[in-house]
């Protein structure tokens, strides 16, 4: 008898330890994580160089910059601060008493990629007004006017779309990160028959 509530209760204490430690991310997630955290800076600079540089001449309409058009001022912005922020979560995902706060990392990268989705939609759109205009407000398309330029904000949209990706997929993981220590919730007829 003593031998069974021996058993019983050295299975409740492990229970009861299990239940107070947190699961950890395997380390495959965390490198997983931190390559992409570090795959946005050399793409998000990227996209600040070619955008920035970006100009063209034309002896008919003038000189046209990246100041000219403000969503890409807003994507340069967005793109130096995911930049910033990317840089810096890498290195703090490595501090050991940062890791175990999942929400530092959750609340920000939700925060990003809903920014770099916003980002990427306006400079998507002035991409297609640049190539294909609108002409029910006269706005001529102006890419055969502006080659290079055309050519060049291209890519950088498209390093852009890169690193909103990569905030997605940062979002997912630091999503899992938050919430996997909770059990999932109970459906009605669970409560019912307990």
């Amino acid at each position: 008898m003593r031998d069974n509530n021996n058993n019983n209760t050295r299975e409740e204490e492990r229970s009861s330890s299990s239940k107070q430690q947190q699961p950890q991310a395997p380390m495959s997630l965390k490198i997983i994580d931190s390559c992409l955290r570090l795959s946005v800076v050399p793409l998000s600079v990227a996209t600040i160089w070619l955008t920035v540089t970006n100009h063209e001449s034309n002896p008919d309409y003038g000189n046209l910059e990246y100041n000219s058009i403000m969503g890409l001022k807003y994507m340069v912005g967005v793109s130096a601060i995911s930049a910033i922020y990317a840089l810096l979560s890498t290195v703090s995902s490595w501090v050991t008493c940062l890791v175990s706060k999942a929400w530092l990392f959750f609340i920000p990268d939700q925060v990003l990629a809903y920014v770099m989705t916003t980002s990427v939609a306006g400079a998507t759109e002035i991409v297609y007004l640049l190539n294909k205009g609108d002409k029910i407000v006269t706005w001529s398309e102006m890419c055969s006017s502006y080659p290079h330029y055309c050519s060049k904000l291209t890519i950088a949209l498209g390093l852009h779309v890169f690193v909103l990706f990569f905030f997605l997929f940062l979002s997912v993981i630091s999503a899992y990160r938050a919430f996997s220590p909770f059990d999932p919730p109970c459906d009605s007829q669970t409560n019912n028959d307990a």
